[in-house]
């Protein structure tokens, strides 16, 4: 297995990678420009300078002062225009940096918040995030520093070897006679460098998944004394990913220390060569001053494209990661040509012989030919023991999946032929598991409609039964609730998630368990609220606790992914079966008797 992995790294696209980058970077061609032009300008100016030292150096020897002079302002002036270009170029490339990365965090939060459940079987939230921010931290290093450093780098070379040239064929090929020596490691270890580094990237994904799930449920952690098994698996998750990048900083030290020997050894002896030159007359104490220049310029320019080049090798991984997140493909998708819901939307929903295999469970059948018709303004309540496909209707009817064979519809139009947006604002849910943003109360309920007045929340919390515990809070509803809103309780949440759906005012509404963290006095009032909420709207009650739907116009029973009954509540007790079951079960013997 660790043998294929190494495979599929050695496979990765290489620094050829960033090139993915291209699309992020062309709605801003002329700061690319324009800190190129400033990089070109910081190149051209250090390679000029040595030239100026030379003058100075030769100079020693003149007997005009007004000249010496001239030389000494000369140089400075090239150094001064030097430092406003490096800060130029440093400020450009920097803010271009900042741009680009932002657009890819945008980039691909756009795209994975859109994706279905299925998406999230394969890949943890925490590594997402980790993608968004560890990820995009390295490609922020890369444009904003690595490449416009290489570039300038690279730019120096080819300049620096010409100038090497023109100062000294002779010591130059000495110098070039290094080059090889220099490159070859370059190659070795940097396809080493590469594959360390997607593992290190990698790893810490894992890292980030397991405390974003660990932290996700610290409640459940701590309630069960699991912290120190949590501690144990994040510490190995952390390690591992320690280890890796202590084997990636090992090899990139490695190849520092050779390119930067070879190099230094190398210009040690030209340098060698080139004073026993001065020596014999061959060339200038100012010639030799510069060409040792250039070979430092030279040499620093190799070394640092070494260090570079394992970085881009990082930024490359990142990059791949990224791109697979922007190119995955998702299960549940728009038709290209998506139908209007006609207006006004009635809610009629139709399942037509629907079958669906969770992805993570495909040998068994959440939902069997299962079909079902709900008209307009309808109440219907499905219950039925766990597992036996209640809650699936839920999700298939908000498209989180689509069904294996058959169809389900909205005032006749199948799922599929819309826009998920376009059916979606139609329908209000209550989740089992109520979420609460980290936000103030107000925010949360009026989450089911952004642009709902002060007035109309408080209205919808005073319909969940929620009014009287919102104004008792601190800051009343402008009280901020916690992350997932641990300052309330369960049946605070709940009520809260309630007059979310309230607010919404869609004509679909979807309750699942809605009451089943409520207190009895407070499920009272919240099924009042919920019974004149739904008048007019086609409501789907998911329940197990049967007294909760009794009223409903018809009550759906499942068993096994089939629907194995209907009607209403008296009429499924009198027919006996799994129904009646449940009924004995939960209500007392007068209530079964009736």
């Amino acid at each position: 297995m660790a043998r294929k992995d190494t495979e599929e790294r050695e496979k990765s696209r290489r620094v050829g990678a960033l090139a993915a980058l291209a699309p992020f970077l062309r709605p801003y061609r002329r700061l690319v420009v324009a800190a190129g032009l400033a990089l070109v300008l910081t190149a051209c100016v250090a390679l000029i300078l040595p030239l100026a030292v030379r003058r100075v150096v030769d100079g020693f020897d003149t007997e005009s002062t007004q000249l010496l002079d001239s030389y000494f302002l000369a140089a400075l002036g090239i150094a001064a225009l030097m430092a406003v270009g490096t800060g130029l170029r440093y400020y450009l490339v920097t803010r271009l940096g900042e741009r680009v990365v932002a657009d890819i965090r945008k980039a691909v939060f756009d795209r994975v918040i859109g994706m279905s459940p299925t998406f999230y079987e394969r890949i943890m939230t925490g590594e997402v995030l980790s993608r968004i921010t560890t990820d995009t931290t390295l490609i922020l290093s890369v444009i904003g520093s690595s490449v416009s450093i290489a570039l300038r780098n690279l730019l120096i070379l080819i300049g620096g070897l010409a100038l090497l040239m023109f100062t000294s064929v002779k010591l130059t090929v000495l110098v070039l006679l290094i080059v090889p020596a220099v490159i070859v490691p370059i190659i070795v270890l940097g396809r080493r460098l590469r594959v360390l580094g997607r593992e290190n990237q990698d790893w810490i994904a894992n890292s980030s998944g397991n405390a974003s799930e660990a932290l996700g449920a610290v409640q459940t952690v701590q309630a069960f004394t699991h912290e120190t098994i949590s501690r144990a698996a994040f510490g190995t998750v952390t390690e591992r990913a320690f280890d890796s990048a202590r084997r990636r900083i090992a090899v990139r030290a490695a190849m520092t220390v050779i390119v930067i020997l070879l190099v230094f050894a190398g210009v040690v002896g030209v340098l060698w060569i080139g004073a026993r030159d001065v020596r014999a007359d061959l060339m200038s104490v100012g010639e030799l001053v510069q060409f040792v220049i250039y070979a430092v310029m030279v040499a620093g320019a190799v070394a640092a494209l070494s260090e570079i080049w394992g970085e881009l090798q990082r930024a490359a991984g990142a990059t791949e990661r990224l791109v697979e997140l922007l190119e995955a493909q998702d299960t549940v998708d728009d038709s290209p040509e998506p139908r209007a819901l006609p207006v006004p939307v009635k809610g009629a929903i139709a399942f037509r012989d629907v079958t669906f295999h969770y992805p993570a469970r495909p040998g068994t059948a959440a939902l069997n030919g299962v079909s079902l018709d709900v008209t307009p303004g309808e109440t219907v309540a499905l219950v039925g023991p766990s597992g036996a496909g209640k809650t699936t209707i839920i999700q298939l009817l908000l498209r989180f999946y689509d069904p294996d064979s058959g169809r389900i519809t909205l005032d006749g139009i199948d799922l599929r032929d819309m826009a998920r947006s376009e059916f979606r604002r139609n329908i209000a849910l209550v989740p089992q598991d109520s979420v609460i943003f980290a936000a103030s109360a107000r925010d949360n309920i009026r989450f089911g409609r952004p642009d709902a007045t002060d007035a109309e929340v408080e209205q919808a919390a005073r319909a969940a039964a929620a009014h009287e515990f919102l104004s008792a809070l601190p800051d009343g509803y402008d009280t901020y609730v916690g992350e997932r809103g641990v300052m309330l309780s369960g049946g605070q949440k709940q009520r809260i998630a309630i007059a979310r759906a309230i607010l919404r005012d869609a004509p679909v509404l979807l309750l699942d368990e809605a009451t089943s963290a409520l207190d009895a006095e407070s499920e009272q009032a919240v099924q009042i609220a919920v019974e004149r909420l739904a008048q007019g709207r086609t409501t789907l009650i998911v329940a197990h606790r049967l007294a909760t739907v009794k009223k409903a116009d018809r009550i759906l029973v499942f068993e096994e992914g089939r629907i194995v009954a209907s009607g209403t509540h008296d009429a499924l007790v009198a027919q006996g079966g799994l129904y009646a079951r449940l009924a004995r079960l939960q209500f007392t013997a007068g209530m079964a008797a009736e």
